[in-house]
């Protein structure tokens, strides 16, 4: 199965760089996502939706390199669920309330906040994708592939 989420949003922090005990860099950061809609009673309502995004090898270094807190961004990847429940993570607020974390691996990134809205330093648009395959992707030669006018069976 392959699943992909597409987020349009907001970065909420500055992209924070670790490595791996193996020396890979992993960039974390936040994007917020939001919606806006009115109710049948012509009420606004503004809604938004957090996902905390890692991006992993290559991609992570020019994530840290590029991305700052308030740009605009294309984010591409895939879900992660919580390892021990398979489902989005769950907390409690300080205020009591319940809330979930939605965690998202990313594979593409694009900066969508105008030139003119960035420093001269963020002039790029578009963060490549990595050269080299993602350990996760898997990989087959080209002549295992079916031809395009075949069934996939599943």
């Amino acid at each position: 199965m392959y699943h992909k989420i597409i987020i349009l949003g907001n970065l909420g922090r500055d992209p924070e760089l670790r490595y791996t005990p193996s020396g890979t860099p992993v960039a974390s950061f936040t994007v917020a996502a939001n919606r806006r809609y009115t109710t049948q009673d012509g009420q606004q309502v503004e809604e938004t939706i957090w996902f905390r995004v890692s991006a992993w090898g290559r991609l992570a270094d020019i994530v840290q390199q590029y991305l700052r807190r308030g740009m605009r961004v294309y984010v591409e990847g895939r879900l992660v669920p919580d390892p021990n429940t398979g489902q989005p993570r769950m907390f409690t607020r300080s205020d009591g309330t319940v809330g979930t974390s939605y965690e998202v691996r990313a594979e593409v990134i694009r900066i969508l906040t105008p030139r003119g809205e960035m420093s001269e330093s963020e002039g790029i648009q578009e963060v490549p994708r990595p050269a080299t395959p993602s350990s996760s992707a898997p990989t087959a030669p080209v002549d295992d592939l079916p031809a395009a006018d075949e069934e996939i069976p599943f």
